[in-house]
């Protein structure tokens, strides 16, 4: 492998506010801001979406009925006899 081709990772605390959520990984990305966990130095990285708020996940999305747009198509571009 050839050396110093590739990104340097950094421990990351990504922080969802609106969930009140947060976990811990590595990232390429850095922030201004840093926290100390477990005695590791982290970058926080604030994030408006997560899987703890994110609708899919949260069995919050609702889902659109489409039955009368294709009906409409049907209508519109069907067979003619």
């Amino acid at each position: 492998m050839k050396k110093d081709i590739h990104p340097e990772l950094h421990p990351v605390v990504y922080v969802d506010p609106s969930a009140d959520f947060e976990f811990v990984s590595r990232s390429t990305m850095t922030s201004d801001t840093t926290r100390e966990i477990d005695g590791v130095e982290h970058y926080e990285i604030r994030l408006e979406l997560s899987s703890a708020s994110h609708p899919f996940f949260t069995g919050k999305q609702h889902f659109v009925d489409t039955a009368g747009r294709i009906e409409k198509f049907r209508r519109k571009y069907g067979s003619k006899k």
